[in-house]
């Protein structure tokens, strides 16, 4: 059955900035997912570099395939689109940024077991302001998350302040120096659950997640939605037709709702072009450990 949040579990969005929902993808949904997932990681072994569907481990290579993310998989597989317009997401979505829903953008992020790379503390807001800020991200777990396998970790209440600096030696970095933060990065909660499961975070809260430890990998798939009156500032993405074209539930509005948001603009752009994982290079003191530290630390 279709699931409605309850009043508790939206109250909870609201004051904390994010919320999990467990059961949201059927077994046949998640399989179908695992499925089309595993084949575009296959076809990794041929690639050589980034492009514009894979973001390879620094330690790639093409007889031991290694992804961090794969970029807007709905662009390039109907699945991946079938599940980003699925009624049994957009109708959660609905209940907390209003019932007309556009997608952003999307990805699929993947720690592998032992060395799956760590995200340092961020903001999606520095990364694509609006015109308002219901803009969410939902996160769908394809393998069972806990404490060992890099969750997602959100500092509650965090959508509510500023928006932070992402720049670093006078070029958009994707991060912000964990120093100069004025909220306790202890008190940030690991969004955990079962394969199936979707974390719901508010595209102001500020948010990281660790190097993957375990010897179980964790894969997730992000989408970002938006409330239809919620246009980007600074990127259509592809057009207006394709911006037109992302709509997945309700009307379409050509007038967008301004809000008093705070906003900091992604200019100068990153010195390292790409995914969120090449942007953070250029940035200045890391919070978390990496592959390649806790490599040389060893030694």
């Amino acid at each position: 059955m279709p699931i409605k949040l309850t009043n508790a579990q939206v109250e909870e969005y609201n004051e904390k900035g994010y919320i999990v929902v467990e059961g949201v993808l059927s077994p046949e949904k998640l399989a179908k997912l695992r499925e089309e997932t595993d084949k575009i990681i296959a076809a990794a072994s041929s690639v050589t570099e980034n492009n514009e569907l894979y973001d390879l481990e620094d330690s790639h290579n093409a007889s031991n395939p290694r992804v961090r993310r794969i970029k807007e998989p709905y662009n390039h597989v109907p699945y991946f689109w079938d599940l980003a317009k699925d009624s049994d997401v957009t109708d959660i979505v609905a209940q907390l940024v209003g019932p007309n829903v556009r997608v952003y953008g999307g990805k699929m992020n993947m720690k592998a077991a032992g060395y799956g790379a760590p995200v340092e503390w961020h903001q999606d807001w520095a990364f694509y302001p609006h015109t308002n800020d219901d803009v969410l991200a939902t996160g769908m777990l394809l393998d069972d998350c806990d404490e060992a396998n890099g969750p997602l970790m959100v500092v509650p209440g965090s959508h509510k302040g500023p928006v932070y600096d992402h720049h670093n030696d006078g070029a958009f970095c994707g991060a912000f120096d964990p120093d100069e933060l004025k909220v306790d990065l202890s008190s940030a909660e690991k969004l955990m659950g079962p394969a199936g499961s979707m974390t719901i975070h508010h595209v102001r809260a500020v948010h990281g997640s660790a190097l993957n430890t375990s010897n179980r990998q964790r894969r997730l798939l992000l989408t970002e939605y938006a409330a239809a009156d919620a246009w980007p500032i600074a990127n259509l993405k592809g057009g207006f037709e394709a911006f037109e074209g992302r709509m997945v539930r309700g009307v379409s509005t050509s007038q967008p709702r301004m809000a008093p948001v705070p906003v900091r603009m992604p200019f100068p752009g990153a010195k390292k072009q790409g995914s969120i994982y090449e942007n953070q290079k250029g940035a200045g003191r890391r919070y978390f450990d990496t592959f390649e530290s806790k490599t040389e630390a060893a030694e």
